[in-house]
């Protein structure tokens, strides 16, 4: 029975928090200041091939969504002009008035494969300052699209671009609890388990090549890890009790994660090599959902030692412990932003009101509440850049994957996938 009381704590049974009227600056997606950066049409490599003109059509597509979303650029484009057709002086002249960048790319579709070649001049030289090329099959079409972007974003706005991201959930679309995986834009939906159990709680490897899960396919609460790479789902951690995921340390060697044993939930560190384990503190309740701070020195986890789950800091060296929601009455899914400025956490301040999604300083005195009167919004997630939250919400029935800025503004849903969805991860 107090396996099944830590699950229904785990998967937020009831929340807690307060939000209070000092300001937190978490900055927005939107970006006081854009980049012009010119777009031409993307070309067919062979130019009477409908079949290549189609998929340039297609990389230009994505490409074009992608920076549009990171907010950095203003995207300037001329579908009619004849600068689209080449890259000799005039049209290199044409765009130069227009933006100080510019994108251009040639595709072909070999029916199995296909190959990408975009570049990026620097308009004041006239010259190539980066050019790409990619080959593969069909499948990986929006991969090679998103990892230019990103490119682009990096070299041209100095940020890590998030177009090659992705997000990891649970979903009961089937009947089931399974997992699935989603591109950061809603797209490639891929179903990943066929466990017809419940399947909860997935977690990123710090390289995105794996994925740790709980489930109960065996019967008891394991841990299975999905390795994207091989295509291959085996056991991680089979210990009697809840086998939870947490977050990784910064090296990515050890996994902190909640264990029962027979006994009251705890949290662990993993050596993720030898299995080793080592228990992170004694005689603190019943503790879950622990996340690692981004320097590796902390981790920031739920317990209910003072009544109601509260968030909590630990701080490895010291073995001290702090409360950051002195106010609320229920919290849970604690997560670190990549600055490692802030934990954002779903909660309710009372018990009369529906999950709303925090974010708080790593004092506990200013707190903000980043969502209002919109059902019940829980599972925070932080986008690889730190600008943008996934999180789960009812607002409009149904629980559902959204998307919103980091300071929550501009929310909107990430897929129409069917039933209801649970707890997920952006990765690395």
């Amino acid at each position: 029975m107090k396996a099944l009381a830590a699950l229904f704590l785990l998967l937020g049974a009831s929340p807690l928090c307060a939000a209070t009227n000092v300001y937190i600056g978490v900055d927005s997606a939107v970006e006081a200041k854009q980049t012009r950066l010119a777009l031409s049409q993307f070309l067919p490599e062979h130019t009477t091939s409908q079949a290549d003109l189609d998929i340039a059509e297609n990389f230009r597509d994505i490409v074009r969504a992608d920076l549009l979303y990171s907010r950095y650029f203003d995207i300037q484009e001329d579908a009619l002009t004849a600068a689209n057709l080449d890259v000799s002086t005039q049209s290199l002249a044409f765009w130069k008035a227009l933006a100080p960048s510019l994108i251009t790319g040639k595709a072909r579709d070999a029916g199995r494969v296909w190959t990408f070649n975009p570049r990026l001049y620097d308009l004041a030289s006239g010259r190539p300052v980066m050019e790409k090329f990619y080959q593969g099959e069909k499948r990986a079409m929006r991969r090679a699209a998103h990892m230019f972007a990103d490119d682009v974003t990096r070299r041209l706005a100095g940020k890590p671009g998030i177009a090659h991201s992705k997000l990891v959930f649970s979903n009961n679309a089937t009947g089931r609890k399974e997992i699935y995986m989603v591109d950061y834009d809603g797209d490639n939906l891929t179903k990943l388990t066929s466990d017809n159990s419940i399947n909860l709680l997935p977690r990123w490897s710090l390289d995105g090549m794996r994925i740790y899960y709980t489930t109960y396919r065996w019967g008891n609460p394991d841990m299975f890890e999905i390795d994207l790479k091989a295509g291959k789902i085996r056991p991680f951690t089979t210990f009697q009790g809840l086998n939870i995921p947490g977050g990784f340390s910064p090296d990515g060697m050890t996994m902190v994660m909640t264990l029962s044993r027979g006994d009251d939930p705890g949290i662990y560190a993993l050596d993720i090599v030898t299995k080793g384990l080592k228990a992170l503190m004694k005689g603190f309740g019943v503790s879950s959902s622990p996340t690692w701070s981004p320097d590796g020195k902390e981790v920031a986890f739920v317990s209910d030692r003072a009544g109601n789950p509260q968030i909590y800091v630990l701080n490895l060296a010291s073995g001290k412990t702090r409360r950051l929601t002195p106010r609320m009455n229920w919290c849970d899914s604690p997560a670190w932003s990549p600055s490692g400025q802030w934990l954002i956490f779903s909660g309710r301040e009372t018990s009369k009101e529906k999950f709303n999604i925090f974010v708080t300083d790593l004092t506990g005195s200013q707190i903000r509440r980043l969502t209002v009167k919109a059902g019940d919004n829980e599972d925070p997630s932080w986008s690889p850049d730190g600008r943008f939250i996934a999180f789960t919400s009812t607002r409009r029935g149904r629980k559902e994957l959204f998307v919103m800025d980091a300071d929550g503004s501009a929310p909107h849903p990430l897929t129409d996938l069917k039933g209801s969805t649970f707890t997920p991860n952006w990765s690395p």
